[in-house]
């Protein structure tokens, strides 16, 4: 069985048109500490009293164990006629939820040894790997190791945590961030208009990278198309399952 804890709320802003972040605390007095990549379940019921969960990976950039009182972030895609929607949307400051975990093992793994990440995302996906930042500039540091982050969305505005990823890019040569957009690209002289962005979806671009059984790890976190085609491409570049790490997210109601 779980062992529920209260979040409270205690900020919330729109990433996009359609997706919250949106920050707690674990109003119980313990520790809500976790390893990035990491996911909480939200527990709630249905009108009917149905009990249902929701799973959000936790965005919080954090490079010390949490304590008390630290924030708690994840990223809520809001679903037209959604439950869980309504739920979200309903939250007020100071408002609780009940949640459980942390939970999962999409997370850089102490024993790796590879020379380079390759992060794959859509939608809400690449919330863990905003909370990985400091592993990866620490791995940077400490073994000189390179990551390229592929975020795939429709439009600039829809590229969440994009302005952190750019920024995180320019002061660390190590990490590479390629925004690939399928409908419409960033406005010309516009700070989203860099030399990487790219026009289409993350997994027409993934030989530019050339993908090496000998050097790369990939994590792919997203929409579940995008997953299975990036895995099958890396599969054919030769990088073996388990060098190949994978999330599948779908928007529920």
């Amino acid at each position: 069985m779980p062992v529920y804890f209260p979040l409270k709320l205690v900020g919330r802003r729109m990433l996009a048109p359609t997706v919250a972040h949106l920050s707690f605390v674990r109003d119980d007095g313990q520790p809500l500490d976790f390893v990035p990549g990491q996911f909480v379940q939200v527990h709630f019921s249905y009108a009917d009293g149905t009990a249902t969960k929701r799973s959000y990976s936790l965005a919080t950039i954090h490079d010390h164990a949490l304590g008390p009182g630290d924030i708690v972030e994840i990223a809520v895609s809001y679903v037209s006629g959604g439950a869980a929607t309504a739920l979200f949307e309903g939250l007020r400051d100071g408002d609780q939820l009940q949640a459980s975990g942390p939970y999962g093992r999409f997370c850089l793994q102490p024993a790796d040894a590879n020379r380079r990440y390759l992060l794959i995302a859509t939608g809400t996906g690449v919330t863990p790997y905003r909370a990985m930042l400091p592993l990866l500039e620490r791995q940077m540091a400490e073994r000189g190791i390179e990551a390229v982050l592929l975020q795939g969305a429709r439009t600039p505005q829809e590229l969440l945590y994009g302005d952190e990823f750019r920024d995180f890019a320019e002061r660390h040569p190590g990490f590479r961030y390629v925004p690939c957009l399928s409908r419409e690209l960033p406005e010309p002289g516009s700070p989203q208009a860099h030399a990487d962005v790219r026009h289409g979806y993350v997994q027409q671009f993934l030989d530019e990278f050339a993908p090496r059984a000998d050097g790369d790890i990939a994590y792919l976190c997203g929409n579940p198309d995008m997953v299975d085609a990036c895995f099958e491409s890396l599969k054919g570049h030769g990088l073996p399952v388990p060098q190949i790490r994978r999330e599948k997210y779908v928007s529920s109601k």
